[in-house]
């Protein structure tokens, strides 16, 4: 048996951003909204290689306000509603949204040495854009939303086998099947972050603050 390895060297050995060279970011040529710069770090980092770069970061916190996080998708953004993520209502995420609609999101791309904050208010779309966007994904996803059950407590992995190899049949069969727990929340931002890392640690954070209906920028010290 292979000793236990000794965590503070193993991460004490472990490098960041280890890439040739980090793009270049000059704040003063940024959009003056934060969606069409977000849009193009987004493309760059696809370009770049990074992998699952459109997935992120959500906090939320309960009705106590103990904060939670966990890694989902991004389903989308646009001007009119912000940043758009899916779950079931029912689920830990779903009931914390319901008690405290707020939550922020994280994209990290370590590829470019890039990081993206937004935190705003949380909206749920109608029922029928949440079916909408669960339908246009894969035959996967609409059997993972038909399994139902988000974090409640599992008795045996011979239980989710089975609940999963229904769904996955009820989705081949009937791709229109409607998962009706199945929620779209949509994030408007108050504020998006970017931050752009820096070899000699001289990082860039931009930062958009929404005054009323528009957006103005400033710089942060790292």
């Amino acid at each position: 048996m292979a000793p236990d390895p000794d965590l503070h060297a193993l991460l004490r050995s472990l490098r960041v951003w280890d890439v040739d060279a980090l793009p270049a970011f000059d704040p003063s040529t940024a959009p003056a909204a934060p969606l069409p710069l977000f849009t193009a770090w987004l493309a760059e980092a696809v370009a770049a290689g990074q992998p699952e770069p459109h997935t992120m970061s959500l906090a939320t916190a309960d009705e106590h306000g103990l904060p939670d996080v966990r890694t989902v998708m991004l389903h989308g953004a646009d001007e009119e509603h912000g940043w758009s993520f899916a779950s079931h209502r029912g689920s830990r995420k779903g009931r914390q949204l319901a008690a405290r609609p707020y939550a922020a999101l994280g994209f990290y791309w370590p590829a470019q040495g890039r990081q993206v904050r937004v935190r705003g208010p949380v909206s749920t779309a109608p029922p029928e854009a949440a079916q909408a966007d669960l339908h246009a994904r894969s035959t996967g996803a609409l059997a993972a939303a038909l399994t139902g059950s988000q974090s409640e407590p599992l008795a045996s992995l011979a239980d989710l086998t089975a609940a999963s190899e229904a769904a996955w049949a009820r989705a081949e069969r009937h791709p229109g099947t409607p998962a009706p727990t199945w929620t779209l929340y949509r994030l408007r931002p108050d504020e998006v972050e970017f931050f752009q890392g820096d070899a000699r640690r001289r990082h860039v954070r931009l930062v958009y603050r929404r005054e009323e209906d528009r957006w103005r920028r400033g710089l942060l010290w790292p």
